[in-house]
């Protein structure tokens, strides 16, 4: 780490030691949770939560927590409001490590369709073991790096991963199989589409440090979205996932810093500063065709922004929520 640098808090913490009993209770507790548990033929533990297997909400609540490496709580909020019925409700009072240094879909794993038996394969990997293997350039900037004998890692996808996928996490993250934990969540899935949803704290710490906001000032955050129905379709199902956040994801970020940057963060984080805010992402990215760096990465933000400076005790709110776009996208007619 940079001496000049300040530590993120929270940097002498291990995600995946801190994830372990949650992944240790999602395993246990399989049948409950609708998950199915499997042996790769390397030795690593699979689990299905939402390929073959019915999955549930339940089960991606604590995926979620799992994602952000035992640093965040998940909770279902059962409860009406603002015409929409079930609202994930996330915490963590270290938002920069839980979200970017553990929860964060940030590594790259692809295999040829040679190497994956005749159909290519791409997954970003989230979850703790992304910081055992520190393949990508934020943990420089994060100067953080985890140590652990077990890691966790969740994949975004429909099918399971090839051998050689699963031998190269084991190899950059430096375990045995038996320490090895992948978790596979299809969007269109209960399970994946409240683990996405849970990422809406992720999100605005995402756009933070793209905004060049200093990380290290980022001491607590919460945030919520409404939880909408996940669709057979995956086009439709990721759009779902991403509008939750777009048009409703509520995020307080704490920070410590001068008010004239904390300011500048709550001014600047919203979505509705994208140009291409306004309409489902489903739509939006078929218009690019499926090329997600034709989009406007400032979309990629929450709806509603709190920003609370306890150097001064100011605290500043932007954007606001578009519920009536997402009741007109996630209602049928009425019976």
């Amino acid at each position: 780490m940079e001496q000049d640098k300040p530590a993120i808090p929270g940097a002498n913490l291990s995600v995946n030691h801190l994830a372990a009993p949650l992944v240790a209770r999602l395993v246990a507790n399989a049948a409950s949770l609708g998950v199915v548990v499997e042996t790769d033929a390397s030795g690593a533990t699979i689990v299905d939560a939402g390929i073959d297997a019915a999955g549930s909400v339940e089960a991606g609540l604590l995926i979620g927590e799992i994602c952000m490496g035992g640093l965040g709580r998940v909770h279902l909020a059962s409860r009406a409001r603002e015409g929409w019925p079930d609202w994930l409700e996330v915490t963590s009072a270290r938002p920069v490590l839980a979200c970017l240094g553990s929860q964060y879909a940030g590594w790259s794993l692809a295999a040829s369709k040679e190497e994956a038996g005749g159909k290519k394969f791409f997954a970003l990997g989230s979850g703790p073991a992304r910081a055992l293997s520190v393949r990508e350039d934020l943990f420089a900037e994060l100067g953080y790096r985890d140590h652990c004998d077990s890691g966790a890692l969740v994949l975004e996808v429909d099918r399971r991963p090839p051998r050689v996928v699963i031998d190269k996490v084991l190899t950059q993250c430096g375990l045995d199989p038996a320490g090895l934990t992948i978790v596979l969540t299809p969007t269109s899935s209960l399970a994946g589409t409240t683990q996405v949803v849970a990422r809406v704290l992720e999100v605005a710490l995402h756009k933070a440090h793209e905004l060049g906001f200093p990380l290290a000032a980022i001491v607590d955050g919460s945030a919520c979205a409404p939880l909408p129905a996940p669709s057979p379709d995956g086009v439709e199902a990721m759009g779902r996932t991403n509008d939750a956040i777009l048009y409703g994801g509520q995020v307080r970020l704490t920070v410590r810093c001068d008010d004239a940057e904390a300011e500048r963060l709550a001014r600047e984080l919203p979505s509705s500063s994208s140009k291409d805010y306004g309409r489902s992402f489903a739509d939006t990215f078929r218009e690019v065709e499926f090329d997600f760096y034709k989009i406007d990465p400032g979309l990629f933000a929450p709806s509603e922004v709190w920003v609370s400076n306890v150097a001064s005790g100011r605290s500043w709110r932007a954007g606001g929520l578009d519920m009536g776009l997402l009741r007109s996208l996630w209602l049928g007619a009425p019976a």
